[in-house]
């Protein structure tokens, strides 16, 4: 049985260009927007425009490239802050973390809800990988007798979105102190046992 071209490994070289692309895509669109002009991306990326539509046909894709990248980059450091801090601290340093996401992630936000049908997906792709990396987090500080189980990983993404909302003009380092009072509610629920 042949294998489609789809379903084929990427070469090495083009695997390189498209993680490239994709990280020049986020930082293009951080500071000019998610219209910007595929041109600006392709200049700062140091490759030819067609190198882009290769690899991203339609600009969705590359919107929707770069929102995964940025998901599993925040996900994965939940690993990373489990080993290295206490459980309820590794929680606490994994929810700062998810805040610069969802402030890093403002100008995506028109283009996710924009109700084009290439972005469907994503907030099924953003559950499957923040709540079990949230649910590690929270097990273990659960165990460990640092918080209470009141929580769900769903009530906190939910609760830090609707935080980062409420101060959109705002510095994101008050959404971070007011993350921080509801890990503290937390501990303050757990020690009340």
């Amino acid at each position: 049985m042949a294998v489609k071209p789809s379903e084929r490994p990427q070469r090495a070289d083009r695997r390189r260009n498209t993680e490239m692309l994709i990280r020049t895509a986020r930082d293009v669109f951080l500071t000019s927007g998610v219209e910007a002009p595929m041109r600006e991306i392709a200049e700062k990326a140091g490759v030819g425009v067609g190198t882009i539509y290769r690899n991203f046909p339609q600009r969705s894709d590359l919107i929707a490239a770069v929102f995964r990248s940025e998901v599993d980059a925040c996900a994965d450091t939940a690993s990373d802050f489990a080993a290295a801090y206490p459980p309820a601290e590794a929680l606490e340093q994994w929810m700062g973390r998810y805040v610069d996401f969802i402030v890093a992630k403002r100008g995506l936000a028109a283009a996710l809800y924009s109700g084009d049908p290439a972005y469907e997906a994503l907030p099924e792709y953003f559950d499957s990988r923040f709540e079990p990396a949230l649910q590690k987090l929270l097990n273990a500080a659960i165990e460990s007798g640092e918080i209470s189980a009141s929580a769900t990983p769903g009530d906190l993404l939910r609760a830090v979105a609707s935080l980062c909302m409420s101060s959109r003009d705002e510095d994101p380092s008050i959404t971070r102190k007011l993350v921080a009072l509801l890990i503290d509610g937390l501990r303050y629920r757990a020690s009340k046992k």
